[in-house]
C-alpha cells in the first residue's frame, strides 16, 4: 500500500477511526457477551430498509453455489487475529455445513489496514495471484494458518507449499497487478460501513439481479453459533417464504 497516497491515507484514517471507537469491533475478552448479546436481540432479518450492495460482489472471490439465496461477506485482513480465528474455527463449520450443502455462497472482501497491520497488503494480492492458478482459497487458508510468516520470501514459501507455479506467482506478485482492485475494496468497506475486521454482511439475494438487499451486518469475532443463527432463520422455509412475496 502506498502510504503516500492521500486517497489510501484516507482510507486508512477512517478505519483506523472505526477500529478503535467504543463497542466498534469485540475483543476477545468480551466474545461470548457480544455473542449473548446477538442471540438475545432477535436481530430483525427482515429487509424493512434494504440497503443496496449494488456492485460490491462483482469479482470478489467467492466459494459455493452461484444459485444459493443468501451470500455472506467477509471484510478480513490477512494479518487480522480476529479474522485468523475466524478462518481456522469458524469458517470450516460453514464452508461444511452452509457452502458445501449448496445454502450459501461465501465472499472475501480484501480490507488491508497495512498501517497496523505490515504485510497485509501484499498479503492480500498474494491470494489473488494464487487465484490465477486455481488455489486462491487454498492460499486464503495457508495465509490465515500462517499469519506471522507474510514476508515477501514467505509468501514464495506458501506458494511452493500449494505446488505453484512460483516464477509465474512472483511475478504476479512483484507486478502489483492486483494493488488497484485491492484499493477499490477498501473503498467499498468504508462505503458499506465496515467498522474494523471483519466485518460480515449477510444478504439474502437473487443472482439474476444486480441488487443485493443487505440483511444484517456484524463486527468482529462471532462464534459459529451466531452464524448458525442467522443463517438458519434466514434459510429456514417460512423466511424463504416472506422473502418471494
Amino acid at each position: 500500500m502506498d502510504i503516500h497516497d492521500s486517497r489510501t491515507r484516507r482510507l486508512v484514517t477512517v478505519l483506523l477511526f472505526a477500529w478503535f471507537v467504543p463497542n466498534g469491533i469485540a475483543q476477545s475478552s468480551n466474545d461470548d457477551k457480544a455473542a449473548a448479546k446477538l442471540r438475545d436481540a432477535k436481530t430483525d432479518l427482515s429487509p424493512a430498509n434494504p440497503n443496496s450492495l449494488g456492485l460490491l460482489l462483482d469479482g470478489a472471490p467467492s466459494i459455493g453455489d452461484a444459485n444459493a439465496r443468501v451470500a455472506v461477506v467477509e471484510f478480513g485482513d490477512y494479518r487480522c487475529p480476529y479474522c485468523g480465528r475466524h478462518a481456522n474455527q469458524v469458517l470450516p463449520e460453514i464452508v461444511a455445513n452452509y457452502v458445501n450443502t449448496g445454502k450459501i455462497r461465501y465472499f472475501f472482501k480484501d480490507t488491508p489496514v497495512e498501517a497496523i497491520h505490515p504485510g497485509a497488503f501484499k498479503a492480500a494480492e498474494s491470494a489473488l495471484c494464487a487465484g490465477e492458478q486455481e488455489s486462491y482459497w487454498e492460499m486464503h487458508d495457508l495465509l490465515f494458518k500462517n499469519q506471522q510468516a507474510l514476508g515477501i520470501t514467505e509468501l514464495a514459501a506458501q506458494a511452493r507449499a500449494l505446488n505453484l507455479d512460483v516464477p509465474k506467482f512472483q511475478q504476479c506478485l512483484d507486478s502489483d497487478r492486483y494493488a488497484a482492485q485491492i484499493r477499490k475494496s477498501l473503498e467499498e468497506a468504508v462505503k458499506a460501513g465496515a467498522r474494523g475486521t471483519p466485518t460480515f454482511i449477510v444478504a439474502v439475494w437473487d443472482p439474476e439481479k444486480r441488487g443485493k438487499t443487505a440483511v444484517t451486518t456484524f463486527s468482529g469475532f462471532k462464534p459459529y453459533s451466531v452464524f448458525r443463527q442467522v443463517l438458519d432463520q434466514l434459510l429456514s422455509p417460512q423466511e424463504a417464504k416472506a422473502n418471494q412475496q
